[in-house]
Formats: C-alpha cells, structure tokens, sequence
C-alpha cells in the first residue's frame, strides 16, 4: 500500500464510517479495486479510531458532561437517576455485546464475513431493514426515554456490525428507530455508543499488529486515519442536519444497489470474493457457508 491509496482509503472510511451504508464494506471494495487486495480488519478497525476521533471532538460538550455526571453520582454528589449519569451507564452496558461478540468470533470476523459473497447480502439485507425501520418507527422517543433493556439492545445491534456490511451506524439507527426513537435521537446514541467500541477495537488491533502474521503498513496506515479524522468531521455535521428533514430512504437505495452490482461483479469473476490471505481460511468454509445464503437469497427474489 502507498500513500496514495492510503489517501483514498482514509476519504472512503471518514465519509462512510457514519452513513447506514457500511465503512468496512466499503473499505474491502475500494481495496480490490485498487488491486491491493483486502487490507484487513486491522487497518481498518486503526483507521476507524480516526473517524471516532472526530466524534470526540463533534460532541466533547456531551461527552464530557456524561463522564462528570457519570463520575459524581458514582461518588453520590449526584442523584443515580441524572440523566447524564443515567446515559453514562447505558453507554457501558451498550458496550458489552460487542466486545463479547469480538473476541468469541475474532477468527470468523477477519476471515470468512469478509468474502464479498457476505459483504453483498448483507449490504442489501441490513438496508431493506434499515428502510423497513424508518417506515414503521413511531419516531416519538427522545435519549431521556433510554433504559437498560434499550441500551442492551443498541448494544446487540452494534454487536452485528462487526459482520462487513452491515454499518455499525446503520445497524444502531436501525434498533432505536424500531424501538421507536427518533432519526436524531438514534444517531446520536450511536455515536456516542461507538467510542468505547471503536476506540477498543482499534487499540487492540494496533497492539495485536506488532506481533501478529497480517501485514500492516504503519506510515500508510496513519496517513489514512488523519484523512478519515478530517473527511468525518465534515460527514458528522451534515449527517446530523440531514436526518433533521430527510429519511434514511436514499441510503437505502444505495445500499441495495451497491450490494446488487458488488455481487454480480464476484459472480461475473470481475472482482475476487475472497482476498489472497484469507483464501486459505476460506476454501475449507466458503462452499458450505456460501451456498445456502445464496440459495435463501435466491428464494426471496
């Protein structure tokens, strides 16, 4: 990897990382098509501490409100139902599922979800739910309705963006929207949700790439992630003001059309579904994994 493509994919994560439209997928098109291969979940969860970056510094006044409140109703120099320390709370117990799900599916996540087989369906699956979602949700509930059961179920549903091509973003929104909470209301959750997430997903990406086998290129990397820090900040602001009076429906229609024309160019043999280092992995899997979701998919169209 050069600069140049380092470039190119630290603008691909900051404008996707948090659009419903799925960064990670994302980055493995744009890395095929730039004929490096997958650059794998390495550089991306590293670039992603970039995006997240820019959350911290979006919403620092929400941030460092929650942790203050958070901090002194731990202590009891404030009442435990503040609704601050309340969302400090519900941001830890939203975290726990994809850690969990992290480490106990780490071998399944670098290797076989990253197929582009997987990375389309889930494209076109995640989004028709996404728009399901935004049609059906009361969008009446605001972030000072949140309780543990719903903090638990954000969490679950970020929990499945570790499979590429379903959004971190995208699958958040989704769940507050069908637990009836409004577009901004579910967006900003979802932010805020992340850093934890993100942040320690991508510190331990970075400490496991000293010593572990997957190349990792550190000067390209971090090229990357200063663009994608720049690019989200920009996307951060205009998403926010965007879902205020429009619905998620153009995200769905790209979506499903980006997932439509990426499997067609796997089964046409212009692009490769699986990248050079995980077709090892792969070969003993890809045939009995790959073929029923296929012929499910193929069913329902």
């Amino acid at each position: 990897m050069n600069i140049f493509e380092a470039i190119i994919l630290g603008i691909v994560q900051g404008l996707t990382e948090f659009l419903p439209i799925s960064s990670s997928a994302h980055l493995r098109v744009a890395s095929e098509l730039l004929g490096i291969g997958d650059a794998g979940s390495a550089f991306t969860a590293i670039t992603q501490l970039g995006t997240e970056a820019a959350v911290v510094v979006f919403f620092r006044r929400d941030i460092v409100r929650i942790i203050k409140h958070w901090a002194l109703a731990l202590v009891g120099k404030l009442p435990r139902n503040d609704a601050d320390a309340k969302m400090g709370w519900w941001i830890i117990l939203g975290s726990l599922p994809i850690v969990v799900c992290g480490l106990l599916f780490e071998d399944l996540i670098d290797s076989t979800l990253r197929s582009l087989w997987f990375v389309g369906l889930t494209l076109i699956g995640f989004g028709l739910l996404l728009g399901w979602a935004d049609r059906v949700s009361s969008k009446q509930r605001q972030l000072n309705d949140l309780n543990a059961r719903d903090g638990v179920l954000y969490g679950l549903a970020q929990a499945l963006a570790l499979i590429p091509g379903v959004s971190r973003s995208g699958g958040t929104i989704t769940a507050g929207l069908l637990m009836g909470y409004s577009r901004e209301a579910a967006a900003r959750y979802s932010f805020l949700l992340a850093i934890p997430a993100v942040i320690g997903s991508g510190g331990y990406k970075l400490v496991k790439s000293f010593t572990a086998a997957e190349t990792v290129y550190p000067v390209p990397t971090l090229v990357a992630t200063v663009v994608a820090f720049l690019v989200a900040i920009a996307i951060i602001k205009w998403f926010m003001h965007f879902i205020t009076t429009r619905s998620f429906l153009p995200f769905v229609i790209y979506r499903i059309v980006l997932g439509t024309v990426l499997l067609m160019a796997v089964a046409t043999g212009l692009l490769e579904p699986n990248s050079a280092a995980n077709a090892t992995a792969l070969s003993a899997s890809s045939a009995g994994l790959v073929a029923p979701h296929l012929a499910v998919w193929g069913g329902m169209l």
